[in-house]
C-alpha cells in the first residue's frame, strides 16, 4: 500500500477527507439559499432562475458530484464514529479550540448529519422529483417550480419541519465549518475565536436564510 493510500484510509486521512467535502457543502448550501431568496422577488425571477440552472447540461454533473461528495462525507463521517467509539482517540488531527465542555452542536454531529442526509432525499423528492406544472415567459416554457414552492410552504406541518431541520442544519455547520480549520491545521490560539465566530455567523446566516423563506411565503403570500 502506497503512503497515499495509507494516509487516506487512516483516521487523520479522513478527517481532512471529512474536512473537504465539509467546504463543498458549506458553499453549496450559502449559495443554494441565496438563489433561493428569489422567492422574494416573484413567479417569473424565481421560475428563470431555476430554468437557467437545470437547462444547463451541466447541471447533472453538477448534481452528480454533489451527490457523490455527500455520501462520502456521511460514510466517512460514520466511519469516524465508529472508529472513534472502539479506539477514542482525540477527534481532530491537531488540538481542538479549548472549551470546558463538548458543545451541543459538537455532541450531535451524528445526529444532525442524519437529519441533513434525510431531509435532502425529502427535498429532492418534494420539489426536483415532485409534481410538476408548467408556464411560459416570453416564448419559453418551463418548469412552474415557484408554484410548487408556494403550494407546500403554505402547508404548517411542512413549514415547521423545514423550519425544525434548518435549525438542525445550522447546528451541524456551526461545528463544521470551525472544525474545518481545526483539521486543516490552521488552530491557534490568535485565531480560534474568528474561526468560532466565524463559524457561528455562517451557521446562523444560512440557517435563517432558509428559514425565511417559507415563513415569507406563510404569511406574506
Amino acid at each position: 500500500m502506497s503512503a497515499n493510500s495509507s494516509f487516506l484510509t487512516s483516521t487523520i486521512g479522513k478527517k481532512y477527507l471529512m474536512a473537504l467535502t465539509a467546504i463543498v457543502w458549506s458553499l453549496f448550501v450559502m449559495v443554494h439559499m441565496i438563489g433561493n431568496m428569489l422567492i422574494v422577488v416573484g413567479a417569473e425571477a424565481y421560475n428563470n432562475y431555476s430554468h437557467a440552472l437545470t437547462s444547463n447540461p451541466i447541471i447533472y454533473l453538477i448534481e452528480a458530484f454533489l451527490v457523490a461528495v455527500l455520501l462520502f462525507h456521511a460514510v466517512t463521517g460514520l466511519t469516524l464514529v465508529v472508529r472513534n467509539s472502539r479506539t477514542k482517540p482525540k477527534f481532530y488531527a491537531v488540538t481542538p479550540m479549548r472549551e470546558k465542555s463538548a458543545s451541543i452542536a459538537s455532541r450531535t454531529m451524528i445526529y444532525t448529519g442524519t437529519a441533513t442526509l434525510a431531509f435532502v432525499i425529502w427535498h429532492l423528492i418534494t420539489f426536483k422529483f415532485g409534481p410538476e406544472y408548467f408556464v411560459t415567459y416570453n416564448g419559453i416554457e418551463m418548469r412552474d417550480i415557484y408554484k410548487l414552492v408556494i403550494e407546500k410552504f403554505h402547508e404548517p406541518l411542512y413549514v415547521a419541519g423545514y423550519g425544525l431541520v434548518m435549525i438542525l442544519i445550522g447546528l451541524h455547520l456551526y461545528h463544521g465549518v470551525q472544525s474545518i480549520f481545526q483539521t486543516l491545521g490552521l488552530s491557534h490560539p490568535r485565531y480560534n475565536k474568528f474561526f468560532k465566530i466565524f463559524g457561528y455567523t455562517y451557521a446562523v446566516v444560512v440557517a435563517a436564510g432558509f428559514i425565511s423563506q417559507p415563513l415569507f411565503v406563510y404569511f406574506a403570500r
